[in-house]
């Protein structure tokens, strides 16, 4: 079996970027000028991927709005000859073959996974969080799904997770096969760091056999009287061989505040046109808050 279906859900308040979320998107917040969901749309691509469903929400209308033709835009900077712009306006809403798919109400990860289940049918799929950027030579998902189609079972993308923020992830017992991939012994979702299983936290990235489905539904209610895709990939545990790989790449927690703020960073200092003012400016302010006399 090929993954060439993804889902990325985007349903989510955004309330960590109050009062700007109100009326943006906080997958359309800009890493310099590219939105962040721009970077898991293309990581989708990257990995094969030719089928992306993504999960709306009320207020959520800028992100189709931003994958669709702009005739009005194109229009002007056709008349201005500015070519450059407007071939990137284009290669944007040519990306790929995009559906969305509407969450009346944010009822958990879970349920928006559920929302695309006619749409993905009897296939494998990858699942791609809208707000978490990963950055590496090979893309995590494609990472993913060569374990699935080596071992053709669900696949979860997992990093260690410092001890404050264990009550914030989806943590794994599992049992190790080699330095990058364990084998799912358990997950539970948002431990507390006392009783986590271990430090290793679920991220952004899954591919899922469709049994998940029915293990979603199963599963019901959880924490936070939400549906948990955690709880769902317990239950699918009990029936499926499911592996926990330890990708390559550095990732961005850009639904963090701070997490957004070090890729704007990270992403400015790789931009050739922008690298040198940026550590300049870097090295003004960290002169100034090492000087004694400017306290």
């Amino acid at each position: 079996m090929t993954v060439k279906k993804a889902l990325i859900p985007a349903a989510g308040l955004g309330t960590r970027f109050l009062p700007a979320t109100k009326s943006m998107p906080k997958e359309m917040l800009p890493i310099i000028d590219t939105p962040v969901i721009q970077y898991v749309v293309e990581e989708a691509i990257a990995s094969g991927i030719e089928d992306i469903i993504i999960i709306t929400g009320r207020g959520k209308r800028a992100i189709e709005d931003y994958f669709d033709d702009s005739p009005e835009l194109e229009m002007h900077l056709a008349k201005k000859h500015n070519t450059e712009l407007l071939k990137l306006v284009r290669d944007v809403s040519s990306l790929v073959d995009i559906h969305y798919i509407r969450q009346k109400e944010p009822n958990g990860l879970g349920d928006a996974v559920l929302r695309a289940e006619n749409h993905i049918g009897n296939e494998p799929f990858a699942v791609l969080l809208g707000d978490d950027i990963i950055v590496n030579d090979k893309p995590c998902t494609a990472q993913l799904i060569d374990n699935f189609q080596k071992y053709g079972r669900s696949t979860l993308a997992v990093e260690e997770v410092p001890y404050e923020k264990l009550s914030s992830y989806g943590i794994i017992k599992g049992k190790p096969l080699n330095d990058s991939l364990y084998v799912l012994e358990d997950i539970v979702e948002k431990p507390s760091p006392e009783n986590a299983p271990s430090n290793i936290g679920a991220i952004g990235r899954y591919v899922f056999t469709p049994e998940i489905f029915d293990c979603i539904k199963e599963a019901g209610t959880g924490v936070g009287d939400e549906i948990q895709l955690t709880d769902g990939i317990r239950l699918l545990n009990n029936t499926q061989t499911i592996y926990a790989c330890r990708f390559e790449g550095k990732r961005f927690d850009t639904g963090d505040r701070l997490g957004y703020v070090k890729s704007i960073i990270d992403f400015a200092l790789k931009n050739e046109s922008l690298r040198e003012d940026v550590l300049e400016y870097l090295r003004d302010i960290l002169v100034t808050v090492d000087d004694p006399s400017d306290k």
